[in-house]
């Protein structure tokens, strides 16, 4: 025989849920009046207090408002410039990227303008002396446009050898003074403060000795 399902007796008795709601609803109940009690306690606290104690109450209640303020704008502040120093260095960086493609065309039309003298540009006809023309036209237009966004060449012959902007390949004798560049092999560009390409250069000994 198969057995019976004993059924459910209600006894009358709240359920485990409902006592959950019932003690959750307790609790709310208790937030609010300590919430309340706390809020008149303050506002008790305040109509007890003497002129010149709500004087000072409020005086300290404006210096911290003018604290907090003035640190929200401390913190404004450093955003923006972070802000500022990020979008110059992704500029410098997007610059530099297209500088160091474009050098290489400045190379070769100097390296090109190198190879005649003056006596070669002399012998040249006059197709091949306004070609040479255009190239040099070129080779200008080009180191200016590099200098409008900010791309310089390094100083050359004549300056003062610095470390910093110059490779010295060699030390020859020359008309320039001890210590400054008599020859540059190949020309360097600075982007702002930053050497892009140092400039290859020979550093002077001084006259040669007879």
């Amino acid at each position: 025989m198969a057995d019976k399902k004993t059924p459910e007796i209600d006894d009358g008795l709240p359920s485990d849920e409902e006592l959950d709601a019932l003690q959750a609803e307790i609790n709310e109940a208790k937030a609010g009046m300590a919430a309340r009690a706390e809020k008149e306690a303050e506002e008790a606290a305040k109509a007890e207090a003497t002129p010149d104690e709500r004087v000072a109450q409020l005086e300290a209640e404006l210096a911290a408002l003018k604290d907090q303020a003035l640190r929200a704008m401390a913190d404004a502040e450093n955003v923006k410039k972070r802000a500022e120093r990020e979008v110059a260095a992704a500029r410098v960086f997007g610059i530099e990227r297209f500088a160091m493609d474009v050098l290489s065309v400045h190379d070769n039309l100097s390296r090109a303008l190198q190879t005649l003298d003056g006596k070669a540009k002399e012998d040249l006809g006059d197709n091949a002396k306004n070609l040479l023309d255009g190239i040099e036209l070129t080779e200008k237009d080009l180191i200016m446009i590099l200098s409008r966004h900010g791309v310089r060449a390094v100083p050359g012959v004549g300056a003062k050898f610095d470390p910093n902007v110059h490779q010295a390949v060699a030390q020859i004798p020359s008309d320039e003074d001890k210590g400054h560049v008599a020859t540059v092999m190949q020309t360097g560009f600075t982007l702002g403060e930053r050497t892009l390409r140092a400039a290859m250069v020979a550093v002077s000994t001084g006259p040669a000795k007879t």
